[in-house]
């Protein structure tokens, strides 16, 4: 297998106390947006010759991402989708269709560059990067197209409903390698990254996070996931009450909700999002798993939520619920629920026309018209 050049720091070997400290340091470096560089992409917006505000979403998200940058020269040409694969143990409770051993063949896939994703990532013009973080079965074959991260740091979590997911160290280093997946792409020179996962049961481990961070019961929360029975629906929503009764997780603390009820690739998607915000690169929520794990990053640190875009509403129950809480405004609405990052791939074509226009637009002035004014 050709093997990757990205090499994020392995954080399995780190003492809970190093990585306690290599935590807090990165939550003090998160800085606020930069105000100059939105108010220059707004005033840019507001001269070029359409109607005002006529991109909706499209042009919020440029604006913001001049913000995150401190650039209002937007640049997002070098795009990479980032893809955290680990399995949950809490399908042992029979809230899944299938077993553990499809998450290490769509991982593998991953790497062969044949699943969804990956065409679609292809098409528009986006790298994948596949991290095994907690996959318990072995993964066979891989493939060169999209060479694995290996960060596997345990074969799966443990079963909520009898004992916490993670530990808090095993939590720590998932998020910190999320966190340093960014800085590595950062300094490869990408500009802007999409979230994905894949694990069987993170359904339902996302509907445990939302119903903690949002302060409901998880009847309200929980779908059907890769299509429960109603039986099975069931099921999978007294097991949830069943893991939050016995742990009894702090929405205040975002560590502790992942730590308790949530999984390896939430807790390294939650780090993807607080890596963004400390090296200020806009970062794409996919769907209801993936805005699972921005609440608990926002949960960690507030500031975080400034440095994400949503790219559309999932077909999940709390979807629209979650991107609201973080005060997020979707540009699709289309019904999807696949995962893998496909949702927030399908928004990088959307911004490059968006920018297109942004960047190469004429002005009322050049063009001799009188602007648009604002009523």
């Amino acid at each position: 297998m050709k093997k990757t050049d990205l090499e994020p720091t392995d954080y399995r070997p780190f003492s809970e106390e190093e990585l306690e400290a290599l935590f807090t340091d990165l939550k003090n470096r998160i800085s606020p947006l930069d105000r100059e560089a939105y108010e220059a992409a707004a005033f840019r917006w507001s001269k070029v010759a359409k109607p005002l505000g006529s991109l909706g979403i499209l042009e919020e998200d440029i604006t913001r991402i001049a913000a995150m940058t401190g650039r209002p020269r937007v640049d997002i040409r070098k795009k990479a989708l980032v893809l955290f694969c680990a399995d949950n143990g809490v399908v042992e409770e029979g809230v899944t269709q299938t077993g553990q051993e499809v998450t290490a063949a769509v991982t593998a896939n991953f790497t062969k560059g044949e699943s969804c994703s990956c065409l679609m990532a292809e098409k528009a013009g986006a790298d994948v990067f596949p991290i095994d973080i907690g996959v318990a079965h072995d993964l066979g074959p891989l493939g060169e197209i999209h060479p694995l991260i290996e960060r596997k740091i345990r074969r799966g979590t443990r079963n909520f409903t009898k004992e916490a997911a993670m530990t808090r160290q095993e939590t720590l280093a998932a998020v910190l390698t999320g966190a340093d997946i960014v800085r590595v792409l950062k300094e490869k020179g990408y500009s802007i990254l999409a979230t994905g996962e894949m694990g069987i049961g993170n359904t339902t481990t996302s509907s445990a996070l939302a119903a903690v961070l949002l302060c409901a019961d998880p009847g309200e929360v929980t779908g059907k996931g890769a299509g429960l029975s109603e039986e099975g629906l069931r099921q999978k929503i007294d097991v949830i009450r069943k893991g939050i009764a016995l742990h009894k997780p702090d929405a205040g603390d975002g560590l502790d909700v992942l730590s308790k009820v949530g999984g390896f690739d939430l807790a390294g998607l939650a780090g993807v999002f607080l890596g963004g915000a400390v090296y200020r690169v806009p970062v794409v929520i996919d769907g209801f798993i993936s805005a699972a794990a921005a609440a608990a990053a926002a949960a960690i640190d507030g500031r975080i939520r400034d440095y994400m875009i949503a790219s559309h509403v999932s077909a999940e129950p709390a979807g629209e619920r979650l991107l609201s809480w973080l005060g997020q405004k979707p540009a699709i609405r289309a019904g999807l629920c696949l995962g893998e990052g496909t949702g927030a791939l399908a928004l990088f074509p959307l911004l490059d026309m968006a920018l297109e226009v942004y960047d190469k637009m004429c002005t009322f002035s050049e063009m001799e018209i009188e602007e648009y004014k604002p009523l």
